[in-house]
């Protein structure tokens, strides 16, 4: 049976879990109606439009 010769320090076994620590970064698009940055596939806080289609009436 292999054996490991050496302890696996803390900082090798750190950098080797840190790949499955990151953060995806969040996509941000771009209201065709208004202009203003929003998540895709939700209502734009701003105007209240998805799709080309006023979806909630919001008071500016």
């Amino acid at each position: 049976m292999a054996v490991p010769k050496r302890k696996t320090s803390k900082a090798k076994t750190a950098s080797r879990r840190a790949s499955s620590y990151t953060l995806n970064k969040a996509t941000i698009n771009v209201c065709p109606n208004c202009q203003e940055p929003k998540l895709p596939h939700r209502v734009c806080a701003n105007c209240g439009h998805y799709d080309s289609k006023e979806v909630i009436n919001v008071e500016a």
